[in-house]
């Protein structure tokens, strides 16, 4: 590559990216233009920076890097992200795949392959196994269908929640269903129980989003 390779370093330990500055500066053609120690500063400097390769810790105590390759890949894909972490863990390998990275390396990864897996990434290449990478889109093609979070509720709950999108409250909800306001009242703690929601507006809100008919 004719021009310096641009390299942003994320980590929250001042002396791992010091260690990793002095690594890749070391050699020619490549140079760190900017590093943050929280998912915060990343966010803030990456899209202002817009370094060719970013290197982000997996596990920062604000976050993690795998949500910064996220966020920057989605609004600036020309960033190339390596994902570093101390552990190795199938799990964070299978977020970092879908947020967009395009290499996956331990800590423990010597100076030399940390140096070649920067200028490959930068190339544009991928630093996955393809073997793992299928099995990433096995994994994405056989998940279970999502599921539907008004499967659990009877049909009586079901009516009672169509009535709550239309704005009814649970007097006219007794009226229109010839049931006694305390009776619908506990109806609604159930349904908002079962639904894991905490306030009716919520579940009015789900109703809208579902459609649902009060016939």
């Amino acid at each position: 590559m004719s021009e310096s390779v641009r390299i942003f370093l994320l980590d929250d330990h001042e002396i791992v990216r010091r260690g990793i500055r002095d690594l890749l500066e070391a050699q020619d053609g490549l140079s760190v233009v900017g590093e943050a120690g929280t998912v915060g500063e990343a966010l803030e400097l990456i899209p202002t920076l817009l370094p060719d390769v970013a290197v982000l810790d997996a596990r920062l105590p604000d976050g993690s890097g795998i949500e910064v390759c996220r966020d920057v890949r989605a609004a600036h894909p020309e960033v190339n992200v390596i994902i570093l972490t101390s552990f190795d863990d199938d799990e964070a390998l299978f977020s970092a795949i879908m947020a967009g990275a395009a290499g996956y390396a331990l800590k423990q990864i010597r100076g030399n392959d940390l140096v070649d897996a920067v200028r490959r990434v930068a190339d544009g290449q991928s630093l996955l196994d393809p073997a793992v990478t299928a099995q990433v889109l096995d994994r994405i093609r056989n998940a279970p269908a999502p599921k539907d979070p008004l499967a659990e509720l009877t049909a009586q709950e079901r009516r009672i929640l169509s009535l709550i999108g239309q704005g009814m409250t649970n007097r006219q909800i007794a009226t229109e269903m010839y049931l006694a306001e305390k009776t619908v009242k506990n109806y609604v703690s159930q349904l908002l129980s079962k639904l894991g929601l905490q306030r009716r507006t919520q579940a009015a809100v789900l109703a809208e989003k579902h459609r649902l008919s009060g016939d």
